[in-house]
């Protein structure tokens, strides 16, 4: 096990002072987190607010902030203490309508998840990639779940990780005909990948910790960056 205290800063400063909009701020792990979390603070000037959790329709954690006067400058600071432990990410029950694959979500269910169902990609690499995952399901009878492995093993063997600095996300062409890309390249692809199989898919963020000598592969040194799911 390794303990973890991770420290978040955000600055916004103005040249005027400007009068702010209520501010949705989502920077608390999701209450659902495998992960367990010791500790979370988040502090807020200037100190002339209000704040309120509330929980978005995802059940995630949500600051609200007003501000009722005029500021020149915004900061946020969380500090969070974690506990990192390794476990299974496929030891999760699948309800039994979608146990073999393929299958279709229920009326009400569909509804709540239409927002994350429809691919944002049709390229031809991404396509066929998806077409081939599907032949594969269904001429060996393979549940949902062995589905979902088998996608994330042909990704890990076809795309090579590599730190990337450049902001934004490649697209899932890209990242197929580079056959490499960042976490958040090769997150986005399986999304795309995953709802083009009739799965729905959301694109998240969290944080990747690299350990100094884990593998060979590894940093010099201990480092933390942007993660997606």
């Amino acid at each position: 096990m390794t303990r973890l205290v991770l420290q978040h800063q955000t600055r916004y400063r103005y040249d005027r002072a400007v009068r702010l909009g209520p501010h949705d701020v989502r920077l608390r792990p999701a209450a659902l987190c495998r992960t367990p979390v010791l500790g979370y603070g988040l502090s807020v000037r200037p100190t002339d607010h209000t704040l309120r959790w509330i929980h978005d329709a995802a059940g995630n954690h949500v600051a609200r902030l007003w501000f009722p006067e005029r500021v020149e400058l915004l900061e946020l600071d969380v500090e969070l203490t974690a506990e990192l432990t390794p476990y299974n990410p496929f030891d999760f029950l699948i309800d039994p309508y979608a146990e073999r694959y393929p299958f279709a979500y229920p009326a009400p269910v569909a509804r709540e998840l239409a927002p994350f169902t429809p691919p944002a990609e049709n390229g031809t690499l991404l396509v066929r990639l998806a077409d081939e995952l599907r032949q594969e399901a269904r001429s060996d009878l393979c549940s949902t779940l062995e589905l979902l492995v088998r996608a994330n093993q042909r990704l890990h063997r076809e795309i090579a990780y590599t730190h990337r600095m450049e902001h934004g996300v490649q697209s899932c062409e890209e990242t197929l005909q580079r056959r490499q890309g960042s976490c958040r390249d090769v997150a986005w692809l399986l999304v795309q990948v995953a709802r083009h199989l009739g799965l729905a898919a959301r694109f998240v963020s969290g944080y990747l910790i690299q350990l100094a000598n884990a593998n060979p592969d590894s940093p010099d040194s201990d480092q933390i960056g942007r993660a997606h799911v």
